[in-house]
């Protein structure tokens, strides 16, 4: 038999396709319409394989998060292992910073995520935090992870005092202080080990 002339269509060439068009275009490249142009099909042949646009993002989030290493949260120290974790979080989604806004826009239901969570929470609960507090904890990690890595893809430093040195002088000469950092990464890579190492030293229920 002659090979098709283009892949055969299926669920996880639909979710690379959409996190290829968000890493782009941003939430707007998850549309059902423009992942279908990719793909050169009618729309509607994508809802053979997926049941609606909130599947394909919760597919589109799996791929990302299975790069998310949960492992150490089950095999090291607490704060060890939430350290790892949490290095692994970052670089995952590093890779995909503009999913992110698209990700907050459903509830997060992938279960290759919701078993890491599985290893968060029964962390947690090992070193005593009540399960009331658990996910506010987990969700006090991720919103500092995930504000790191939008950090990042950002203006290597956003404070901009120029031409205004005499009314914020302070501010001045702390920007000036970072002329001798790494210009391509002078502060998210320093905020966020610093962030990391605070949260980390109260992760212990009082």
């Amino acid at each position: 038999m002659a090979r098709p002339s283009k892949p055969l269509l299926n669920r996880e060439l639909i979710a690379r396709t959409a996190l290829a068009l968000v890493d782009r275009h941003g939430t707007d490249g998850a549309s059902v319409r423009r992942v279908a142009a990719r793909l050169g099909v009618n729309p509607a042949s994508l809802y053979n394989h997926v049941p609606n646009r909130a599947a394909m993002v919760e597919d589109v989030r799996a791929l990302v998060s299975e790069h998310i290493d949960f492992a150490p949260l089950r095999e090291l120290p607490w704060e060890e292992g939430l350290r790892a974790w949490a290095h692994s979080y970052r670089r995952a989604f590093a890779r995909h910073a503009r999913a992110i806004p698209l990700l907050m826009t459903e509830r997060a239901s992938a279960p290759v995520l919701l078993s890491g969570y599985e290893h968060f929470v029964v962390a947690a609960e090992a070193v005593g935090w009540a399960r009331r507090d658990v996910l506010p904890l987990l969700t006090a990690f991720e919103s500092f992870i995930l504000g790191s890595v939008l950090d990042m893809s950002g203006p290597s430093i956003v404070f901009d005092p120029a031409g205004q040195e005499h009314m914020f002088p302070r501010v001045a000469a702390a920007v000036d202080a970072l002329a001798e950092e790494d210009p391509a990464d002078p502060i998210a890579t320093r905020a966020f080990e610093l962030g990391l190492e605070m949260l980390i030293a109260s992760a212990r229920p009082r």
